[in-house]
């Protein structure tokens, strides 16, 4: 068992090959193609090639091919092997040697209840997907929920055919306004519940690290706001992307936070994903 931690780290050792590890593990449980890994990246397609198939052979990362394509994902259990190599089985898991808040990751998880959770949607410009999910959220489960968006882009501004659209759909649109991912990681921030990511873009970029360890899920779709053609298609791209993050989202606050522990909530997040990606 040693050797092979020691084998993967050497893989890991590599300044490239952790950015795939990492691009993988940002985007878990998704497979992304090679020529998506090497683009986010910035990575010629053979030196992309040779990363991904050294980190294949250490078994920290999965292949499968799709027709013509090759699909990679992150090994889950390998990742947390080389975690327990570390920290778990080094220092047995006490919080006075592990890292801060390691404790917290490899403490048993108890269900989530009697609370109002706070919920970020994060996209690149804040303009459409993200305003959506959030005044979906809103009002779907404005009990429950305090939603919230952000874009990572510097500038930005709503989107005109996604205020219509929210407006056709009797939505309070007064609230919005476009906001910058940095306004939520301030020491006056509120504490982020759940961080979802609406499009593949914001998914692949350096995530900042979230006080108070929120769950995250990633429920990418196309941008309506690069549609082409009449005004009509236009308006079709905005109707289908709300109908998929309203499917979304009325699965996610049907779930039953008060018997599900974050492990479990975790799945719940992912699945949810993957089940309504086949509507967009």
């Amino acid at each position: 068992m040693e050797n092979i931690l020691t084998d993967r780290l050497a893989v890991l050792s590599h300044p490239q090959r952790i950015a795939v590890f990492r691009l993988l593990m940002r985007r878990c449980p998704d497979e992304l193609p090679a020529g998506e890994i090497a683009d986010v990246l910035g990575l010629k397609a053979s030196t992309a090639s040779a990363y991904l198939a050294a980190l294949t052979r250490a078994d920290l990362i999965a292949q499968r091919r799709d027709g013509a394509r090759l699909l990679y994902a992150i090994n889950l259990q390998a990742a947390r092997d080389v975690v327990a190599g570390l920290f778990v089985d080094c220092c047995r898991g006490r919080p006075d040697l592990c890292p801060p808040h390691f404790s917290d990751l490899i403490r048993s998880v108890s269900p989530m209840r009697d609370t109002k959770f706070n919920v970020l949607f994060v996209c690149t410009g804040n303009s459409a997907r993200s305003i959506f999910a959030e005044t979906l959220l809103r009002d779907l489960g404005g009990d429950r929920f305090t939603a919230y968006s952000a874009g990572t882009a510097h500038r930005s501004e709503l989107n005109p055919y996604a205020v219509e659209m929210l407006k056709s759909k009797k939505h309070d649109v007064a609230p919005l306004r476009s906001k910058n991912v940095s306004e939520f990681q301030g020491v006056d921030a509120p504490r982020m519940d759940f961080v979802f990511t609406v499009c593949d873009r914001a998914a692949n970029e350096e995530c900042p690290v979230w006080p108070g360890q929120p769950i995250s899920g990633h429920w990418g779709m196309p941008d309506p706001v690069k549609a082409e053609g009449t005004e009509a298609q236009k308006r079709l791209a905005f109707q289908q992307t709300y109908g998929a993050l309203r499917n979304r989202i009325s699965a996610f606050t049907s779930l039953p936070f008060e018997t599900l522990d974050r492990e479990s909530l975790q799945k719940h997040v992912d699945e949810i994903g993957r089940r309504e990606q086949e509507q967009v």
